[in-house]
């Protein structure tokens, strides 16, 4: 730990079986990380074309089996997030031939799979969003459709949404989606945000900028690296050293009430998570 104060990544990836994935918990751990949220690779990425719905339990399942052993890792604990990646629809359509609406049907059946395991127990959150890149009208539709769909089961679980969603520093929109389904709009969580962000709780990404600009504003906000843990993208995006890394650099820069604000009290606000009683204190 660093300080005596957890220290949580919102919003990371561990491959199981074809890059570091253990290991990057260790490395986590061993500069003062002690909690994760670990959300599911691409269906794709772990060699799964789905068909249908349950053709998506392989990823969580495998998921679910690499948070146990990263939990044994660290401290704290690990989570899994699990849902449908939205850059998916496009593999469907372009690449395989489905219909906007189909693929909707699809990656819908899948969100509902994956609420099966957050209202078990099995997960603590779902994941869904819409491209961050342009496509044409009908595939934006589907894609709303789809993260709608995670809304409802969302209000339904008591549950938080991560969205993969285009870069924005105001989505009150889509919050008013969540609020519309019975979701309060705090609950919805977008991944890879700015240091500001209107609408949903910000999971800054762990750069000092937007950092500093979270710091200063004092609301509620995550951390991440959205690591991916790909043999073939070494240094995409950040590494599972930055966020304790990132912690120290703020508490030496006296932000201490940010810390707090990000790694328990913005936790415990949308996720029902208590970081600090998860701590294996010596």
């Amino acid at each position: 730990m660093i300080d005596e104060t957890p220290v949580l990544d919102n919003h990371l990836h561990l491959d199981p079986d074809n890059n570091r994935g253990i290991d990057a918990v260790k490395d986590f751990a061993r500069v003062g990380g002690t909690h994760l949220l670990v959300v599911n690779k691409p269906s794709w990425h772990l060699g799964v074309e789905a068909e249908t719905g349950e053709d998506f339990r392989t990823v969580f399942d495998r998921t679910i089996e690499i948070v146990d052993e990263a939990s044994s890792e660290l401290e704290g604990r690990a989570w899994p997030v699990l849902g449908v990646h939205p850059g998916l629809i496009s593999r469907l359509v372009d690449d395989r031939g489905f219909t906007p609406a189909e693929a909707r049907d699809l990656m819908q059946a899948g969100i509902d799979v994956a609420a099966e395991y957050v209202g078990s127990g099995a997960a603590l959150a779902l994941k869904s969003g819409r491209p961050h890149y342009d496509v044409d009208d009908e595939v934006w539709a589907a894609s709303n459709a789809v993260m709608r769909r995670a809304f409802e089961h969302g209000a339904e679980l008591d549950c938080a949404v991560q969205l993969h969603a285009e870069a924005s520093e105001d989505m009150t929109e889509v919050a008013e989606w969540a609020a519309d389904a019975g979701m309060p709009s705090h609950r919805v969580v977008k991944h890879y945000a700015s240091g500001r962000l209107a609408g949903p709780t910000p999971s800054v990404m762990s750069e000092k900028d937007r950092l500093e600009t979270a710091a200063e504003r004092g609301e509620p906000f995550l951390m991440e690296t959205d690591y991916i843990d790909d043999p073939d993208r070494p240094g995409a995006v950040l590494g599972p050293k930055t966020v304790p890394r990132r912690v120290r650099w703020l508490l030496e820069n006296g932000h201490e009430e940010a810390v707090r604000i990000a790694h328990v009290e913005t936790p415990e606000r949308v996720y029902g998570i208590d970081t600090e009683a998860t701590l294996e204190r010596s």
